[in-house]
């Protein structure tokens, strides 16, 4: 066995750009996978997502409610018209991340109501 192939950590079924369209995937565990360009239109609530490339991957009408996330890369990843209630991020970077046209409802950051951050943002915009 080469020496890169040791290394690789997507020794198990590869998936990259695959397409998971109308599926019921609730509940789901996708652990060390390389999902990479994949295409969910799928219900993945309280399915894990463990020690996985998302890169460049594709929600899109997707339920996430409650799915978990550890360890994945979702570099360029596009999340579109989805459910995202009950989601936890931490440790991530968020670097050049866009969010648009979202309910930020309930919302917090470090604690803070982002409602209460952007009321704060426009007030000093609007006195500046």
């Amino acid at each position: 066995m080469s020496e890169a192939e040791k290394r690789d950590p997507f020794d198990g079924p590869q998936m990259q750009g695959e397409q998971f369209s109308r599926a019921d995937m609730a509940g789901a565990n996708f652990d060390g996978l390389n999902l990479e360009e994949a295409r969910f239109y799928a219900v993945l609530k309280k399915a894990r997502f463990a020690d996985t490339t998302l890169e460049e991957a594709d929600f899109d009408d997707a339920n996430l409610a409650n799915a978990r996330f550890n360890n994945v890369n979702l570099s360029g990843a596009t999340i579109t018209n989805a459910n995202l209630s009950g989601l936890t991020i931490s440790d991530v970077t968020l670097k050049d991340a866009t969010i648009e046209n979202a309910d930020l409802t309930g919302m917090r950051i470090n604690g803070i109501l982002v409602t209460d951050l952007l009321n704060a943002y426009e007030k000093a915009a609007g006195s500046s």
